[in-house]
């Protein structure tokens, strides 16, 4: 039985539920819309694209996941920490955005965001976005448990979707597409939207005939994302997508691969709660990689990009580098 008192809900999912309630995003950022800066993307259109809240913000999510474990591994008390994070958020202040701008500072054409719409905008592809009006899918609430949080939000969400006249979702973040393809049609009435992961729509675009090819050839493997394999089933698009690539071989992994494949130990706030188990299940996860012997590790979660670039950080090699599947993709991109 646990102590009158003690707080049952760990202080990580409790600022990441005040994050999305009062800021719209997980990190309680000021602002979600930088990396479109300057691309001139209209707001309205019969399809959305879904830039969720982990890719927006990578530079703050791997700024405040360093931090985590610095402090784990000095034996600072997190859940203090946290604490006063969240109290430092409702006087405006935000840690993770400030730290972010100090420590990583990655150049916007290399955004997988900025990267996937010209990758679409190529293909042909015409599309809407919301920029800082973009609503926050809420996932993390309802893997959390805050279940009436989710409904509320998707409801906004819905509201939002509905007036803009959009019928179609292009997601680029798993979790999201998972909550707006089958979470949100279990909360709400009328939801009728048509919801595809990126992957989805460059893996239907190459069958009809477009073609990517890189300027040099590399070995490349790839890692699953647990919600994009086991949630939402999507295995054989990146691989198709991989094989069509000219200038890649693709090499597998041996075993843990599509719905078996091992968890990097990011998502649902893991590695925020435990940043030392989540660690070792990163670095355990670039092991396997590494024995396809591939020059580049691809996947498609802004998660697992900062867990895998973690892992192969903490195991200090550089034959290998992490890239998403939209980076890839554009360094291929071929003109017609």
């Amino acid at each position: 039985m646990p102590v009158k008192g003690e707080r049952l809900v760990p202080e990580g999912l409790l600022l990441l539920r005040d994050n999305i309630l009062s800021k719209g995003n997980i990190f309680g950022a000021s602002s979600k819309a930088k990396w479109a800066k300057g691309l001139g993307l209209p707001s309205q259109g019969e399809t959305l694209f879904c830039a969720g809240c982990g890719y927006q913000f990578l530079d703050e999510a791997e700024a405040t996941l360093s931090a985590v474990r610095a402090l784990d591994k000095r034996s600072v008390p997190w859940e203090r920490t946290l604490g006063m994070t969240s109290f430092l958020n409702k006087l405006g202040i935000n840690l993770g955005e400030i730290y972010g701008r100090l420590t990583h500072h990655s150049p916007l054409s290399d955004n997988p965001l900025r990267n996937a719409v010209e990758v679409l905008q190529r293909m042909d592809i015409g599309f809407g976005y919301l920029a800082e009006e973009e609503p926050c899918c809420a996932a993390p609430l309802y893997f959390s448990g805050f279940q009436e949080e989710f409904a509320s939000r998707a409801t906004e969400a819905q509201r939002i979707v509905q007036e803009r006249k959009f019928t179609k979702i292009i997601g680029m973040v798993p979790s999201c597409t998972y909550a707006l393809r089958e979470l949100f049609p279990r909360f709400l009435n009328e939801w009728e939207v048509e919801v595809r992961h990126f992957l989805e729509v460059v893996c239907e675009e190459i069958k009809k005939g477009k073609k990517f090819r890189l300027p040099q050839k590399i070995k490349a493997t790839y890692h699953d994302p647990c919600v994009l394999s086991r949630y939402l089933g999507i295995t054989e698009e990146p691989r198709e997508i991989l094989r069509a690539i000219k200038g890649v071989e693709f090499v597998d992994v041996e075993r843990n691969k599509e719905a078996w494949s091992t968890c990097c130990g990011g998502g649902g706030g893991f590695e925020v709660i435990f940043p030392e188990i989540s660690q070792i299940l990163a670095v355990n996860r670039v092991h396997e990689l590494l024995k396809t012997d591939a020059s580049v590790i691809v996947t498609s979660c802004p998660g697992c990009l900062v867990q895998l670039r973690e892992g192969v950080k903490t195991l200090k090699t550089q034959r290998v580098e992490v890239m998403d599947m939209a980076q890839l993709l554009h360094t291929a991109m071929v003109e017609e």
